[in-house]
């Protein structure tokens, strides 16, 4: 019964074209972690209403600026993937939910400084292998700028205190700034490149009050472009988080959660009104002062640099959509693609995390130095560990972390070929949600594997009957990549630059078309054939070139073939 009212709800509540139940799950994590949503709370029964939850979806595009729908459509989706402060946009409980819905304005978080002379240092810089462009000393630069906007429309003094923080020795300071990767032990992990990019804590009496991390996965530069993160635009945001500003819902606004890409010059940027007067709430107004512009005192910054000529001028493009992935991976919902000692991530909407990849050995924290290809992933369903498969040997990981005791040897999974030799690699491996089986593939052959049981398997041991041919598989290349279940249990497969996808578990399928994992997948163009090509049904079908004929023979060609696709059709069903 249970069960069938939360499905009720997830269709009810997803748009029919748009999310599925897993998105659906993710939606209501997204609304609780950025206080749309109370958290459920199992020791009350108190759980989420259909009603609650669509008001939360309309309270949450309302504070976005798109259209109130109450379901999880495409827009809401996209909504929801773009990189953004990781602090709630509602805090304050029920009552500042619903005060929420009635006003679209600037919000206070209720805290405040209760003194205008602040102090703050950098603790840590940008790593200069992820972010190349920053100096330490641009960076402080662009600190004091982010404060300035503040201090220009409030009676705030901002002072830095000075240290060697490449000495180790502590720096204080009522804010302090520093640049964290994952879990930094504040209790807000990182998620890597995407996603969240940086958060700040309000002030108070709290030892972190007014500390403000930025994610130094993030490519940062000055003067973002489209593969990069602009750090004077979140630093202006996180500021106003750790002087007691929640997150805004007007337009324009630096406290919009979202990231808006750069400002423009920063000697001119002033706040908007809306954060002029949040600000202004909370200290008051200020009394005269400077005149606006830089005076001879203010540090200087370099010239930010010229905007990049084309949106796919990145170094990456050409390894990202060229395809040929060592590995592809459903983990955690979301799709990994694996290419020598670099990964791109694809969130449940297929929306791309970045344009540029990461790296794996800054994410994945264990595996050899120098790793440049991994061979297979998958995520163990049991216990949600996650296997690296690399030549002879495999890794177990909990998170990004590897567990102790690995790597352990391939042949403990005890795959024989049907000559009786050991397998020395996996091709290919994942867990088919049609039946709950894992699978491994190697040079033509699969072993299929149940891992239904929870905990680590020391020793491992493939079903009765197996190896089997890949070949099994029909309509798909025999030699694939990598494959993953996702969607509704489908199966895809992944060669070169084209997957294919077997649909709700079937195997002999006619007709699978090739589709485009770089246009798919990955915010790749359409290559310059697309638009000419051949049916993707019809994959082998003979095409004309009528750009010299006559407009009327054109036309007698194009009812031809289009007369004889309908005939084939016919004779198909």
């Amino acid at each position: 019964m249970e069960l069938g009212l939360l499905l009720v709800m997830t269709f009810t509540l997803v748009g029919s074209t748009t999310a599925v139940p897993d998105q659906y799950s993710r939606a209501v994590d997204w609304l609780s972690r950025y206080g749309y949503l109370p958290p459920p709370d199992p020791r009350t029964s108190k759980l989420q209403t259909k009603e609650g939850i669509e008001e939360a979806i309309r309270v949450m595009q309302r504070f976005g600026g798109i259209q109130e729908t109450g379901i999880i459509d495409d827009e809401t989706l996209k909504l929801m993937s773009t990189p953004r402060c990781s602090l709630p946009d509602i805090v304050g409980g029920e009552d500042m939910r619903r005060r929420k819905r009635r006003r679209k304005r600037y919000a206070l978080s209720g805290l405040k400084w209760h003194k205008t002379d602040l102090t703050w240092s950098v603790h840590s810089y940008p790593n200069p292998s992820i972010s190349p462009r920053l100096t330490n000393d641009v960076v402080d630069n662009l600190m004091f700028y982010a404060f300035k906007s503040w201090s220009d429309a409030a009676p705030l003094n901002f002072r830095r205190l000075q240290g060697d923080s490449s000495s180790g020795a502590t720096v204080g300071g009522d804010i302090r700034v520093s640049f964290a990767s994952l879990l930094h032990d504040d209790g807000y992990p990182f998620d890597g490149q995407g996603g969240t990019l940086a958060h700040a804590f309000f002030p108070g009496r709290d030892e972190v009050a007014g500390d403000t991390h930025f994610d130094d996965h993030e490519i940062w530069s000055y003067g973002g472009d489209s593969s990069t993160i602009d750090l004077f635009t979140v630093a202006v945001h996180e500021f106003g988080h750790a002087l007691g500003l929640s997150h805004s819902s007007s337009d324009p606004s630096i406290m919009r959660p979202y990231y808006q890409g750069p400002v423009g010059d920063i000697f001119k940027f002033k706040l908007p009104s809306d954060d002029r007067m949040a600000i202004q709430e909370l200290y008051g107004v200020k009394d005269g002062g400077r005149p606006g512009g830089v005076d001879p005192d203010l540090p200087r910054l370099p010239s930010p640099p010229p905007p990049k000529p084309t949106k796919y001028s990145d170094p990456s493009f050409h390894e990202r959509c060229q395809g040929g992935f060592d590995a592809v991976a459903n983990i955690r919902g979301e799709v990994f693609f694996f290419k020598g000692s670099n990964f791109w991530r694809t969130q449940r909407d297929r929306s791309l995390v970045s344009l540029n990849p990461a790296q794996i050995k800054n994410f994945w924290r264990g595996l050899p130095p120098g790793t440049d290809k991994i061979d297979a992933v998958y995520e163990r369903k049991s216990d949600s560990r996650i296997i690296f498969f690399i030549g002879s040997e495999y890794w177990v990981f909990k998170d990004t972390e590897a567990m102790a005791g690995y790597p352990r040897p391939l042949s403990e999974w005890g795959m024989r070929r049907k000559n009786g030799q050991l397998v020395d690699r996996v091709d290919a491996a994942f867990v088919w949600a049609h039946n709950g089986k894992t699978y491994l593939f190697s040079e033509g052959e699969y072993w299929r594997f149940d891992e239904s049981r929870k905990g680590e398997l020391v020793t491992r041991q493939p079903e009765s009957g197996y190896p089997r041919e890949n070949k099994l598989w029909g309509g798909i290349p025999v030699h694939m990549d990598d494959i993953i279940s996702w969607g509704k249990g489908d199966a895809y497969f992944f060669k070169d630059s084209s997957y294919w996808v077997l649909m709700k578990g079937g195997l002999n399928q006619d007709n699978v078309p090739r589709k485009s994992i770089g246009e798919d997948w990955l915010r790749c163009p359409a290559p310059p054939s697309t638009a000419t090509a051949a049916n993707p049904r019809f994959p082998h079908e003979c095409r004309c070139d009528l750009r010299g004929s006559s407009s009327s023979l054109r036309s007698s060609w194009i009812l031809l073939i289009f007369v004889i696709l309908v005939i084939s059709e016919f004779f198909r069903v």
